[in-house]
């Protein structure tokens, strides 16, 4: 005899095709994040410029700033003992070192020329006294060393300067001269001297007063 009959069982359909397969998905965000605008070039690539610096205040056309300083061969030098004649100042960063050796013999060559228009040359360096009376007679130098030690003086004329050399920063004096008239103003001024040249042009200058 045929057994009763079974009933087939209809397979579960996937949970709804997993819910219509989550029919919704997520919308791709329309609004893209906007990219940060880059500073204005023209504005932030300026760097800020460092201002310049006056140098002691010391132009053409000023008052020399007032000295008193001991000196080689005339124990000591100031504005007021050259009132009433010209006179060049010229600093100078050492004793005996090859570019200011060379200035100094430079000025020496030609004293003559400036005696004759009444005209007083002074060096100046943050030498000793000592130093200075080795180097003028090492060299015959026949006009006054100041010393001025202190920095005082090189202070007053603009002439202590942040210098540079083979990547190294530090502090000295900065190769200038001054032509000085005989009422203390300043008419000439020359800046990281060359030495070459550099005495016949101090010397038309003086003969110009």
């Amino acid at each position: 005899m045929a057994g009763p009959s079974k009933k087939k069982k209809k397979p579960v359909k996937a949970a709804k095709s997993a819910k219509k397969s989550v029919k919704k998905t997520a919308k791709p965000v329309k609004k893209a994040v906007k990219a940060a605008k880059p500073a204005k070039a023209a504005k932030a690539a300026k760097t800020a410029k460092p201002a310049a610096k006056k140098k002691g205040g010391i132009a053409v056309g000023s008052p020399a700033p007032d000295f008193t300083m001991p000196a080689t061969q005339i124990g000591s030098v100031s504005r007021a003992s050259l009132k009433g004649k010209p006179f060049v100042l010229y600093f100078y960063p050492k004793d005996d070192t090859s570019g200011c050796t060379a200035e100094a013999c430079e000025f020496r060559n030609n004293i003559s020329a400036f005696n004759k228009i009444g005209a007083t040359v002074i060096g100046v360096s943050k030498d000793g006294m000592e130093s200075h009376e080795k180097f003028s007679r090492k060299y015959s130098l026949n006009f006054p060393l100041a010393s001025d030690e202190s920095g005082e003086v090189c202070e007053a004329f603009g002439v202590w300067v942040e210098k540079s050399m083979y990547g190294r920063s530090y502090m000295g004096i900065e190769r200038t001269t001054f032509v000085i008239d005989a009422k203390g103003v300043i008419r000439n001024v020359w800046r990281k001297v060359s030495v070459s040249g550099h005495i016949e042009e101090v010397r038309k200058a003086v003969e110009g007063l």
